[in-house]
């Protein structure tokens, strides 16, 4: 899969995060939660939702190789 198209989500949600069409808002979600605070627990998570896909689908499989240093004598009992 194409990593570029992982900025697209990333990009979306830091718009959707700047959340000015609520500003002015009184409703409440559920009868006691601020509509801003309610999508902003909404926002975090997608973004959470959104970093588990990227590293599960993006993450670069060179990065998960262990390596040691040459001339290591490390004792693997």
């Amino acid at each position: 899969m194409n990593k570029w198209i992982w900025y697209l989500p990333i990009v979306a949600l830091a718009i959707l995060h700047q959340d000015f069409w609520w500003w002015d808002s009184k409703t409440l979600v559920f009868g006691f939660m601020p509509i801003g605070l309610f999508w902003h627990a909404l926002i975090s998570i997608a973004a959470a939702g959104t970093w588990w896909l990227v590293i599960l689908f993006a993450w670069p499989n060179e990065l998960d190789e262990i390596s040691t240093p040459t001339g290591s004598t490390q004792n693997h009992d």
